[in-house]
């Protein structure tokens, strides 16, 4: 197998490649001429002093997209898989129609967030009450609010994925299949963006992943919140699948599509999953989008336990599932689509500094802006400051470029990794708020100028 070399900048570097050219002759620099796996953060540091970027061989280490997930998993404590099939490999399934850049325009932060939080309370609303209506069993349901929101839900995140995505990423104080299912239609829409389905799929996906769980309203509690089931009562448990399927073909103006979505969602391309252990291209890719999205929030936020693990475990533990329970080129693309820091992820950057994810840079995943709250020394800062790791970058590189500075005079900043939510004693909800507040007031340079200001929340 031939050499496939990638250029590749050098704060997109992660463990596990291997670097086989470098910016500048090997010579002026301390390492190997005949290329090098990296194996630590501190080869990460060193090529940054010495490069701008390198060239990595994609066959002997591992390429860009897929950084060093393989380490991050194993590391959530979600419940083993039960059945010894599930790690049978599927690989026969259709390549994966992507369309990039569908969606350009983006509509400003500041501008969408209002609007994403009257929309917000109306899902969870809409949500609510159609569980609530199901489990008395009343069919007479405001169905059509539920599709309604779902639609709106979907022209917000079309808008700006930020804003809803931030309603999102902090935990609301409401029960968790409603949490959890709302949670989940903002990563499946976001998805569905980002891979360029048209506004009518996303609409079905939307509506069919927040009544995915419908199901469950037919089901005891015990079973919902056991984190040990037998087999026997894990049978019990599948069943709500079926459960949900009859009560949407009972409601009105569902379509069979978005049934469909609800039937779908816990099958596995590898034969593994449920109700009817489907295999590959036989479970729509609709289906298999909520899938994917389920499991990850489900990660992301287990039942039961009352704080939610880091973003990195749950995409660690999504990309073992590549080619498996998951078609590889879904979860390759949902990993692009949310980032290995999705907003609202508290993060150490590379100078000892603990800050907020506050925005995404959606042109290059790993330079989002984000607000240090904590300096090096892990002490509260008296006033947050925003920091936008890709001006920062650009900024650094200008200095090197003037020839004023050695790299070795030159700060880079980067994300060092991303913290369990808890890790420090910080109020994402405050910080989420106060950024927004000084966007829509005096702008970014007036930001955090003004203190005490709060906005109304959820929580």
């Amino acid at each position: 197998m031939g050499i496939k070399q990638v250029k590749v900048e050098v704060n997109e570097l992660t463990v596990g490649m291997f670097v086989s050219g470098l910016d500048r002759p090997w010579t002026q620099t301390p390492f190997p001429l005949q290329g090098f796996y990296i194996r630590d953060l501190d080869e990460i540091k060193e090529l940054k002093v010495h490069c701008n970027f390198v060239y990595i061989d994609v066959v002997k280490g591992s390429a860009p997209v897929k950084t060093d997930l393989r380490k991050l998993t194993g590391a959530s404590g979600m419940r083993k898989p039960q059945r010894a099939a599930r790690q049978t490999r599927m690989v026969d399934v259709a390549p994966l129609k992507i369309r990039r850049d569908v969606y350009r325009e983006v509509q400003p932060l500041e501008k969408e967030i209002e609007p994403a939080r009257e929309l917000h309370q109306q899902v969870y609303n809409a949500v609510g009450s159609v569980m609530e209506q199901v489990n008395r069993d009343n069919y007479s349901v405001p169905i059509n609010e539920t599709k309604r929101a779902a639609s709106q839900m979907v022209d917000s995140v079309l808008r700006s994925p930020d804003a809803f995505t931030w309603l999102s990423r902090v935990r609301e104080k409401d029960q968790y299949t409603y949490a959890h299912a709302v949670r989940s239609a903002v990563w499946a829409i976001l998805f569905g963006r980002h891979i360029g389905l048209p506004k009518s799929d996303l609409d079905v996906l939307a509506f069919g992943v927040l009544l995915k769980d419908i199901g469950k309203t037919r089901l005891p509690q015990h079973l919902l919140e056991s984190q040990k089931r037998s087999e026997t009562e894990q049978q019990a448990y599948e069943k709500f699948i079926d459960y949900g399927v009859e009560i949407l073909r009972k409601l009105p103006d569902v379509q069979p599509r978005v049934t469909s979505v609800v039937k779908t969602h816990c099958e596995r391309v590898n034969g593994s999953g449920f109700p009817q252990h489907l295999r590959g291209d036989k479970i729509p890719l609709l289906g298999k989008i909520a899938g994917v999205v389920t499991f990850y929030d489900e990660t992301i936020n287990p039942r039961g336990q009352s704080k939610p693990v880091s973003p990195s475990k749950a995409v660690g533990k999504l990309y073992d599932q590549r080619g498996i329970e998951f078609q590889e080129e879904l979860v390759v693309e949902f990993i692009r689509a949310i980032g290995l820091y999705p907003t609202g992820t508290l993060v150490e950057l590379s100078t000892g500094e603990v800050g907020v994810v506050v925005e995404q840079n959606f042109e290059r995943r790993l330079k989002p802006i984000v607000m240090v709250v904590m300096d090096a020394y892990k002490q509260p800062l008296r006033e947050p400051q925003r920091l936008d790791l890709a001006v920062e970058e650009r900024e650094t590189q200008a200095k090197l470029d003037s020839g004023k500075y050695l790299a070795s005079e030159v700060r880079r900043v980067d994300i060092l990794q991303d913290l369990e939510p808890g890790a420090y004693d910080v109020d994402i909800t405050s910080i989420r708020d106060q950024y927004i507040q000084g966007k829509q007031g005096k702008g970014l340079l007036g930001l955090f100028k003004r203190k005490g200001l709060k906005l109304p929340g959820f929580s």
